[in-house]
């Protein structure tokens, strides 16, 4: 009786190992490596130095995968910080982007993006999570201690 089962248990290995060498491996739809990226554009500030997002109503679907580009066209700092879409976010890669292509690229968790005056940064990531956030907001001081978000540079991220 052992000899038996021991000898279906082989060929069924057998069967199996060949599946897997005979077959090629298959590509998940949702493969990241494949997707053309979706850009999305924001910017930090406008050239008037108002303290805004243009747009400051973003959204994303799950699954996708974006590029994010972060441009910066006043002549002051600005953060795109928001603890609740970082978390509903998996990070592929930050681009910090010039004149002349890309200068640095940074992978690992992405909590918020400070972009520079006259600069631009791609976040490419990849919503994991569905949700309506409201934390978007910028939390450079001015001169008179009032943060950007206390004076509007704020917004509303929506993932389905």
């Amino acid at each position: 009786m052992t000899k038996f089962i021991t000898a279906k248990f082989q060929a069924a290995s057998i069967v199996m190992l060949m599946a897997i060498w005979l077959i090629p491996p298959a590509l998940a739809a949702g493969d990241l490596t494949k997707q053309k990226p979706i850009v999305v554009k924001v910017s930090l500030g406008d050239k008037d130095d108002n303290r805004v997002f243009v747009p400051n109503k973003l959204t994303f679907e799950t699954g996708k995968l974006y590029k994010l580009v972060l441009t910066n066209p006043s002549k002051i700092n600005h953060y795109f910080s928001s603890p609740g879409f970082a978390a509903k976010v998996y990070t592929r890669k930050v681009q910090v982007v010039n004149a002349n292509g890309t200068v640095t690229e940074i992978k690992g968790t992405v909590r918020e993006i400070e972009v520079y005056p006259g600069s631009t940064v791609e976040w490419w990531l990849v919503p994991v999570a569905a949700g309506k956030i409201t934390d978007l907001h910028c939390h450079v001081k001015d001169k008179d201690g009032l943060t950007h978000e206390a004076k509007g540079m704020v917004g509303i991220i929506t993932i389905r």
